[in-house]
């Protein structure tokens, strides 16, 4: 996906967002802002946005000296989702379609996001599931949200790459990884970031959450807040050249990838005007598309 205008303040906002997290004074986060307000004159608006959210998150580590600000935001999202878990899974043991179940749940899970800083409460969205509000319904119609589309080719593949999004959301992804392992049988790799991004899931999320349980988990390499193929691992490279199928959590890989040609799904909520409108949806609306 493109740079738009609108990304340009929003550059801004996380830039100081993540400089606080980190603790820094106000000089310092005048230091962040300013050398952004540089890198932007000549940032491409053929780029991607996770291109300058790496700089963003680089130049915040670098002036601020914290590498991973988020690194408790991460530990209470894990524990806090983990807590959830066998509630989440009841939902799907009681659901007609387990399948459609682990997938909504899934996307719900995006929600817990620090970079694309929204009105969505996961708290308020979990209440309002286990409240009964929450129908899980066959939404086929919909032109953002293709479940069967995505059926059908689970029917057709083997092996799936998983690439993950944030800290705590890792628990719901657990859920849709179990239904494509235990009950269809799929092999599923789990991809997680190389280095601290926002709160981005790292390999320690990974196991925090229990997915080493299910299936094997490894690094992209990538130290963007999305799946940059220049800077992933040639170990990443030859999985993602070669799989049968990609699920791709989050707005941060959905930009990355949305232009390449590849068999991926695309799994996220939508947080902002902008993916909205890329998209076609509603901000608030839960994606499902296809490549």
């Amino acid at each position: 996906m493109k740079t738009y205008l609108d990304c340009i303040p929003c550059f801004y906002r996380q830039a100081l967002d993540a400089a606080r997290i980190a603790g820094t004074d106000e000089i310092k986060q005048k230091q962040i802002v300013d050398k952004i307000s540089q890198l932007i004159p000549d940032f491409p608006l053929e780029a991607s946005p996770p291109e300058m959210g790496r700089e963003i998150y680089s130049l915040v580590g670098e002036i601020s000296g914290v590498k991973d600000p988020f690194k408790e935001i991460k530990e209470n999202s894990n524990r806090f989702a983990l807590k959830l878990y066998p509630k989440l899974k009841q939902e799907i043991d009681s659901s007609e379609d387990r399948l459609l179940a682990a997938v909504k749940l899934s996307i719900i899970g995006n929600i817990i996001d620090y970079g694309a800083k929204n009105s969505l409460n996961v708290v308020e969205e979990i209440d309002h599931l286990f409240q009964g509000n929450f129908t899980i319904n066959n939404e086929n119609n919909s032109t953002t949200f293709k479940y069967n589309q995505f059926k059908e080719s689970l029917n057709k593949v083997n092996n799936i790459i998983y690439l993950a999004d944030n800290a705590g959301e890792v628990v719901f992804d657990r859920l849709l990884i179990e239904e494509l392992v235990e009950e269809l049988g799929e092999q599923v790799i789990y991809v997680v970031r190389g280095k601290p991004i926002i709160n981005d899931a790292l390999i320690e999320d990974a196991l925090f959450c229990g997915i080493n349980e299910i299936t094997k988990i490894i690094s992209s390499g990538s130290d963007a807040p999305g799946t940059l193929l220049e800077y992933c691992s040639p170990e990443f490279i030859r999985l993602y050249q070669k799989a049968e199928l990609i699920i791709s959590k989050g707005q941060g890989n959905y930009e990355a990838l949305s232009e390449e040609d590849r068999p991926i799904f695309f799994l996220f909520r939508a947080k902002c005007p902008v993916i909205a409108e890329d998209v076609g949806c509603k901000v608030g609306d839960i994606v499902l598309v296809g490549r």
